[in-house]
């Protein structure tokens, strides 16, 4: 595993509140090492215990569990966390925020794995990387498990810069990584969306909010959306348009387009979006306002966000 080099060889420091690991497996038994021992340490200890990871991971574990498995909250991360952008709020914090104060929150998330595409892969690392934010002081361990024999090495690379510590082969309790540093990571991956040459376009203002959601309906029509999906390309148009006008410099424009399948949906504006945890906080109870791009992200199959100093660009997907 060539990314071990920038692991330390000490035990580093007595974890704090919150812990965040990532295990480097080569093989489904290495894998088994190194979740199941993980699962039953935290039902031994009266945690409360989730797994979310893809489906044929999520089998291999509900398999060695046995009936113990009947105790922990089994999601695939395939379909929960599709959208990177919607773990956090939608997987992780969904889980550790509905259990009673008290005993430590323990959850396995496996966000990245072989397959997943170019476009997703920087809102997985950000995600990885804004994990530590989103859980800071809180008492909960997430384990991150990456498949050190089909992921690319720079995968495993980016894993050290959002992992203080890695586990490697199963074998705990690891080491520091020498390359923690979410927040640089968080800033090389808002990279700008790559240009599209052919799209619906339609610049808004206060005054044209309705006509813009009217716009992209029609087009995402046009190109096969239906049902559910059209409906979701609605309010996801109305929401980052509304926060254009409110947050953006009080314009913007809209596009549309179809993609390898999908429908895109993207909208620009002259704000500036300083906030890296936007979208990804679970809205309380009392809120008002605020819940746009969370929103967005719960109803995309995937969010990507560049922002600078001419402004923010989001872009959703869409499956037909």
């Amino acid at each position: 595993m060539t990314s071990t080099a920038t692991e330390t060889a000490s035990p580093g420091p007595a974890p704090g509140p919150f812990v965040h690991p990532a295990l480097f497996y080569r093989d489904d038994q290495e894998y088994l090492d190194g979740t199941v021992p993980f699962v039953r340490e935290g039902l031994e200890a009266g945690e409360p215990v989730a797994v979310a990871v893809p489906g044929d991971r999520l089998r291999l574990i509900r398999d060695a569990l046995g009936a113990d498995a009947e105790r922990v909250r089994l999601l695939d991360m395939r379909e929960a966390g599709r959208n990177p952008g919607r773990i956090i709020p939608g997987v992780l914090r969904a889980f550790a925020d509905g259990r009673t104060a008290g005993p430590r929150v323990r959850i396995i998330g496996e966000p990245i794995w072989a397959g997943r595409s170019a476009s997703e892969y920087p809102a997985c690392v950000q995600h990885e990387a804004l994990i530590n934010a989103a859980f800071q002081g809180r008492t909960a361990t997430i384990l991150c498990p990456y498949d050190a024999a089909r992921l690319p090495a720079h995968v495993l690379e980016d894993a050290c810069a959002t992992h203080p510590t890695v586990i490697a082969g199963g074998s705990r309790p690891g080491r520091d990584s020498g390359t923690y540093a979410p927040d640089m990571a968080v800033a090389r991956y808002n990279e700008p969306l790559p240009p599209v040459a052919d799209a619906m376009t339609f610049p808004f203002t206060d005054d044209s909010l309705p006509d813009a959601r009217y716009a992209a309906t029609d087009e995402g029509r046009r190109l096969g959306l239906t049902g559910v999906a059209l409906e979701d390309l609605a309010l996801a148009t109305a929401e980052l348009t509304t926060n254009s006008v409110l947050h953006g410099g009080g314009s913007g424009v809209l596009r549309v387009w179809g993609e390898d399948g999908r429908v895109l949906c993207e909208v620009r504006d002259r704000g500036r979006l300083t906030d890296p945890l936007a979208g990804r906080r679970p809205a309380s109870r009392d809120q008002r306002g605020g819940r746009g791009l969370l929103m967005v992200n719960l109803l995309a199959d995937l969010v990507r966000v560049h922002t600078g100093d001419e402004g923010t660009t989001i872009r959703c997907w869409f499956s037909r």
